[in-house]
């Protein structure tokens, strides 16, 4: 996993050449642009940004990224750039009806889930403990309250075992570490091999028909019939990681900017529904989309050849001064302010606006306020700076959750006699 097309992300680690070959292919990025975008993704594509004379300006990959916000809302809905298929599935099904029709199904699927998940947070959060170590906490908690809707009780223990291990060794997200990374990568293989067995097993006897049970049988009614076993558990394990990782890592982020913001803990100043928007936005999970142009386009007046990646970042929309109010600040009262409020796609916008943003939202803010409930929250060893691996992920922090003493009746004259 890497550079983000479509709200995945792929590897951009040392591509400086890039695919396009049309006039806006400029010079190589030297080693030592590369180097300080690697210390520090976001103020490098911000810099690029304001230097920019262009309303686009070349990535250390050799990709381009649109600097201008109206001109990347333009981009982003534009149906002659976006036609053919979503690049969050790639290649693995036939059209992008068979897409839309996936989507759909696991995100009807994750909402019937969510009375279950309420109540399923409430005791993850219990089982925490006084101090948890975050953001990999987030994951596992949202897993430990999606493990049944992801594959379902009657499944090998074995296999469920397997999900449950690929989370705690950090396989939902690019981790930033060479060493997590190798530990978590080297369990991919294993699973795949796992789940390609279990889904022709399904497959074959039919148990997959009907209702689905959980996310593996979402994935084999809505694929056609020759899609292979294998695609099928690929797909499943993408949208795994999606699940859990997405909305495990955006609990995270919430926690950490609320603790930091409001050192006394809640309850907090901000609903969390306030909250979890703003920490969407101040530091979106996905920083960066973008696709291949399907055939040459011109935007703002710039020709792009076919082939040339043309990216839009989440994060850079989210911090433009001209379209928000103070976009620095980390406010989630402005969610509560008419105006001040610019163009807000942590799912992406347009013809592939991702299905489940609705839910995965509803999902992040039930967890906060499980983990808020009646508990006094604080954090240590965290701050807002983001490690960016393909993602935007929280630097390590500790969570201390200390419950609250209920408070005792008063008693009336009468009854203390």
């Amino acid at each position: 996993m890497g550079k983000v097309v479509d709200g995945q992300t792929l590897d951009t680690g040392g591509e400086l050449g890039g695919p396009g070959d049309g006039p806006l292919e400029g010079r190589a990025v030297s080693v030592r642009e590369m180097r300080r975008f690697r210390r520090d993704p976001l103020g490098y594509i911000e810099a690029c940004a304001r230097r920019s004379p262009a309303e686009v300006f070349r990535l250390p990959w050799g990709a381009w990224c649109v600097r201008d916000t109206e001109l990347a809302l333009t981009v982003l809905r534009d149906p002659l750039f976006h036609s053919g298929r979503s690049t969050f599935f790639g290649d693995m099904l036939p059209s992008r009806t068979a897409q839309i029709a996936l989507g759909r199904a696991v995100r009807n699927l994750m909402r019937a889930h969510l009375p279950a998940y309420r109540q399923c947070a409430a005791e993850a959060a219990a089982g925490l403990g006084a101090a948890s170590q975050w953001p990999e906490a987030g994951p596992l908690l949202v897993y430990r309250c999606t493990a049944d809707v992801l594959l379902h009780p009657g499944a090998p223990p074995a296999l469920r075992r397997q999900l449950a291990h690929a989370v705690s060794a950090g396989l939902t997200a690019r981790q930033p570490y060479m060493r997590q990374r190798a530990r978590a990568e080297i369990l991919r293989p294993k699973l795949l091999a796992a789940i390609t067995e279990h889904a022709r097993n399904r497959r074959t006897d039919g148990s997959a028909a009907g209702e689905p049970r959980d996310v593996l049988d979402a994935v084999i009614g809505a694929c056609p019939e020759e899609l292979t076993d294998r695609t099928v558990a690929n797909l499943y394990i993408l949208l795994f990681q999606s699940i859990v990782g997405n909305i495990g890592y955006a609990v995270a982020w919430s926690l950490l900017l609320a603790c930091l913001h409001h050192p006394l803990g809640p309850p907090w100043p901000w609903p969390a529904e306030w909250l979890v928007r703003e920490s969407a936005r101040h530091r979106p999970f996905v920083w960066m989309v973008g696709r291949p142009v399907p055939h040459p386009l011109e935007f703002g007046g710039l020709p792009f050849a076919e082939g040339t990646i043309l990216s839009v970042s989440p994060y850079l929309l989210h911090h433009d001064t001209h379209s928000w109010d103070r976009p620095e600040m980390f406010r989630p009262e402005r969610w509560n302010e008419p105006g001040g409020q610019g163009p807000y796609l942590p799912f992406s916008t347009g013809p592939f606006t991702c299905a489940g943003a609705a839910i995965a939202h509803s999902l992040t803010t039930e967890a906060i306020t499980a983990l808020a409930q009646d508990a006094h929250l604080t954090v240590s060893g965290g701050d807002a700076r983001p490690l960016v691996s393909g993602s935007v992920l929280p630097r390590p922090f500790t969570l201390r959750r200390t419950l609250k003493a209920p408070a005792k009746p008063t008693l009336t004259k009468d009854e203390g006699r």
